[in-house]
């Protein structure tokens, strides 16, 4: 029996799903996990986006934070984050995961508000449209699709990376892949490696499918010019 198949018989025990640490705790923990850094993620990186985006100026900025953000890696994070007051657990797994979701949610967000024609802009102001209601009003209904899209982008990459919350004791779904390295590949542990992987693999599958279900539902039909493509953070201009 080669490995994927001792995992696939390891998923079908009912007691590792049931028993305290199973899957069941560690699927919630690794969705709370994902939940509470897309949050922060959105906190931070939509706003200045949009501010960004209606400003029309600041691509440079932006540029600059979506790679610096990219550049550092979220493992190191995870190494630094405990030795600071956050300490160890959840809070820096949350922070460090947030990081890695301020730049999809940050450029797509100043994205979406650049697209718009600068003639509907014109027709708003003619009307008689303070900055404010141009921007609650016209710029950020035109820009739910890209806005939606960030968040689609994040949300696939936070639930893929937050298996690595095991390296500080912070839960989900790689205390499953860390507790069978423990247990080491010829006791059985590569079964239980390959289950915990398969399931992280299916949630990501799963959260992309359904935030792409609700990108499609927020985006206009007049928008749908072509269904294989999808608002991106092109690298925006300055």
């Amino acid at each position: 029996m080669n490995y994927f198949q001792e995992g696939v018989v390891w998923l079908n025990d009912p007691l590792n799903w049931t028993n305290p640490g199973g899957l069941l705790d560690r699927l919630e923990e690794h969705l709370l996990i994902s939940l509470w850094a897309v949050l922060l993620g959105c906190v931070i990186g939509w706003p200045l986006g949009i501010w960004l985006g209606h400003r029309g100026r600041g691509g440079g900025v932006v540029v600059t934070i979506a790679n610096l953000t990219l550049a550092i890696p979220t493992l190191a994070l995870l190494t630094i984050l405990p030795l600071t007051p956050l300490g160890f657990g959840q809070p820096p797994v949350v922070v460090a995961l947030a990081v890695f979701a301020v730049p999809p949610l940050l450029a797509n967000a100043y994205t979406g508000l650049r697209q718009i024609d600068p003639e509907t802009r014109d027709a708003a102001r003619g009307m008689g449209l303070s900055g404010g209601q141009l921007l609650r009003q016209v710029e950020l209904p035109l820009s739910v699709p890209y806005l939606a899209a960030g968040l689609r982008t994040a949300a696939v990459q936070v639930v893929a990376t937050a298996a690595l919350a095991a390296f500080v004791n912070g839960g989900g779904l790689g205390e499953i892949i860390s507790a069978g390295f423990g247990i080491g590949m010829s006791a059985g542990g590569g079964g239980q490696i390959v289950a915990g992987g398969i399931v992280v693999a299916l949630l990501a599958l799963l959260v992309e499918g359904l935030l792409a279900g609700v990108q499609r539902w927020v985006t206009p039909a007049a928008l749908r010019t072509d269904r294989r493509r999808r608002p991106t953070a092109a690298a925006p201009a300055g």
